[in-house]
């Protein structure tokens, strides 16, 4: 296949049935809202969601991205927001998929529930490149806190991005680029 015609463009929030045309291997440009979220943000959002309180974050078509940003330098929207490791959200990432999570970025290869939720109700896993935090940064047109400013950098942030790079590393039929 000629690489070019992997390279696609993704507006979120995204849809279960945009999420399945995705395949493993396509390297996306992704502009919308995407909300920040790390392990201690994932237990307490479960914690609430099933203790029915309100939260401030949409399920349905949510994309999360495991990440905790530096501060934001004078005159930046946000500091350097590298991806971390998706694994230690595994223990909440099936939940958030039933519930209506479409796409995942992060870094690291997903424990078999996860994929397994995946293929189910039709989400992505995507990754960004670890280490280059500084330049996804200025891919970053606006951030605030939505929920949990207690957390500090774990707070979940709802960010709008343009053309932010990734890549599908397990697409929601359970193919991996992992065992390619």
């Amino acid at each position: 296949m000629n690489h070019d015609t992997k390279r696609k463009r993704i507006a979120l929030p995204l849809s279960r049935q945009d999420a399945r045309k995705l395949r493993a291997g396509d390297f996306v440009y992704i502009s919308g809202t995407i909300y920040t979220a790390r392990d201690a943000a994932h237990k307490r959002l479960l914690e609430e969601i099933r203790e029915k309180k309100e939260i401030a974050v949409p399920l349905l078509d949510l994309a999360i991205y495991y990440a905790g940003p530096c501060p934001a330098p004078p005159g930046a929207v946000i500091g350097s927001i590298g991806p971390t490791t998706s694994g230690r959200m595994d223990a909440y990432a099936p939940e958030l998929i039933s519930m209506g999570q479409t796409v995942m970025v992060g870094k690291g290869l997903r424990k078999k529930e996860v994929i397994d939720a995946m293929k189910e109700f039709g989400a992505v896993y995507l990754g960004a490149t670890g280490g280059a935090g500084a330049l996804l940064a200025q891919r970053v047109v606006s951030a605030e806190i939505a929920m949990y400013p207690d957390l500090g950098a774990e707070a979940i942030r709802k960010l709008e991005i343009q053309d932010f790079p990734a890549v599908v590393l397990i697409d929601s039929d359970g193919n991996s680029l992992y065992s390619k």
